[in-house]
């Protein structure tokens, strides 16, 4: 099957479960890894503050060159860009599962990074060169749903194959799917650019959006382990604010820049990206640290809590479809508002458990969450994307996903100084138990407000957008 024989309407659908495949394998292993670090640490016999930068190598590769990403997607190809991320990811996860030290295996992960900062930006402006604008929200729910359903895969997942396999298997089993996705991407998927005016690589812009957002990404990591107010961290929020200046001015005077900062002059643009920022700020941590409070405080084992979140995840898939679709006829403006106090009443409902919670308590949280994240991820996505021509889409999509990386590195920084601020007694301790429940529920508290200042943010600047031409459609 060629993609010259297929007619246009089968080709795009065929295109969208492509991208599905490499995005699948981009969020699967933003969570299946956490389950499987105490077998890998046994197994490798490492330190606790490398089994860290087996998580943090690939997060901050990730967020760091996902701008990257977008750009070169635009302007050497998104087919092209894609697919070689594909093939360094799939190639780095092979080096993962066969890794036999830490250093090995760190390495390997932030190749995986980079891999996964190619292929993110490129999936969602693959769907936005190839859907048109009628179809756009519908396609973005289902990339959205693919997301939420590999996210909560992924513990339960890594929890499953850790205990009945060994973890290099959750790292083995991306490469079959990787190269599966690879094929097929060849196959169906059309090559789209930014033909818009003379393109050239804007290293400038690259190194210094490089340096800040490294520096930013690696600080909010390492602030709760060496103090918000150490010099170490300090210094690199003052590198970040300086890269980020840098940027600005050289963007600002480039005939050519990396990213058009004229784009959040649009209300929409700008508006969706902060709602994206704060869905992160908000939801990052809050899973991260759920995954915490249910493990240690209740006693569930890392499979039961990977089971539990999938209520929250299996209403995610089916309402982010639809978000999608009829935020096409209706726009994004109250779907993002209505979902945004839905996440705000979760995380509100999450703030009030203690040790005694059952599974009873937990579900009313998970599944207003789940309605309400399902309302807001599609329509988010769709109005940052509907208010950047298709040309720019590459470099519109890695904004919005760097918002959401730097958000949830931000949101989980946060709220474990929050609770780290609380807990004072000895790690084990009956005190340090209550002190840890008292942190969480204040940090969860934090969390709803954050996600009641992003309802008000969509409903004063999203507005209902479509560009007056779209030229890949035109040309079509």
């Amino acid at each position: 099957m060629r993609a010259s024989i297929l007619a246009p309407e089968t080709r795009k659908w065929w295109t969208l479960g492509a991208v599905a495949f490499g995005l699948f394998m981009i969020m699967l292993d933003n969570t299946i890894v956490n389950v499987a670090l105490p077998s890998i640490q046994r197994d490798l016999n490492i330190g606790i503050s490398e089994l860290e930068w087996v998580f943090n190598g690939y997060a901050l590769t990730f967020g760091v060159l996902m701008l990257t990403g977008g750009k070169l997607a635009d302007l050497m190809g998104r087919r092209s860009i894609f697919i070689a991320g594909l093939v360094i990811f799939t190639v780095a996860s092979l080096f993962c599962g066969l890794a036999t030290s830490a250093g090995w295996l760190i390495g390997a992960r932030v190749v995986q990074g980079v891999g996964s900062a190619l292929m993110n930006p490129a999936t969602l402006s693959i769907i936005t060169a190839t859907f048109p604008p009628r179809q756009r929200g519908m396609a973005i729910g289902i990339w959205a749903g693919v997301s939420a359903m590999a996210l909560a895969i992924g513990p339960l997942a890594g929890g499953l194959i850790t205990e009945h396999l060994n973890w290099n298997w959750i790292f083995f089993i991306n490469v079959p799917i990787g190269i599966l996705a690879i094929l097929v991407t060849r196959i169906v998927v059309d090559e789209s650019r930014d033909t818009s005016a003379e393109q050239r690589l804007d290293l400038p812009g690259l190194l210094s959006s490089g340096i800040a957002l490294f520096a930013l990404t690696y600080g909010l990591i390492e602030a709760n382990k060496y103090g918000w107010t150490s010099g170490r961290i300090l210094g690199l929020f003052a590198v970040a604010a300086i890269g980020f200046a840098v940027f600005v001015v050289l963007e600002l005077r480039q005939r050519a820049p990396m990213l058009d900062l004229s784009l959040f002059r649009n209300g929409t643009f700008a508006g969706a990206n902060t709602v994206m920022l704060l869905v992160g700020l908000a939801m990052f941590g809050v899973f991260f640290y759920n995954s915490l409070f249910i493990q240690n405080i209740l006693g569930y084992s890392a499979v039961q809590t990977g089971a539990s979140f999938l209520p929250m995840t299996v209403l995610i898939i089916l309402v982010a479809p639809l978000a999608g679709k009829y935020s096409d006829r209706v726009g994004s403006r109250w779907l993002m508002g209505f979902g945004m106090v839905l996440l705000s009443i979760s995380l509100f409902i999450f703030s009030r458990l203690d040790e005694t919670a059952t599974f009873w308590s937990i579900l009313p949280g998970l599944l207003v969450g789940g309605f309400g994240m399902g309302l807001v991820m599609t329509p988010t996505t769709a109005a940052a994307m509907g208010s950047v021509p298709v040309d720019k889409a590459g470099v519109g999509s890695a904004v919005l996903n760097s918002g959401r990386q730097v958000g949830g590195a931000l949101g989980i920084a946060v709220m474990g100084a929050i609770i780290a601020e609380a807990v004072t007694a000895p790690p084990g301790s009956p005190a340090s138990v209550t002190q840890f429940v008292t942190g969480y529920q204040h940090a969860l508290t934090v969390a709803a407000l954050i996600a009641l200042a992003g309802a008000l943010l969509s409903v004063v600047t999203v507005r209902k957008y479509r560009h007056e031409t779209e030229p890949a459609f035109e040309a079509a």
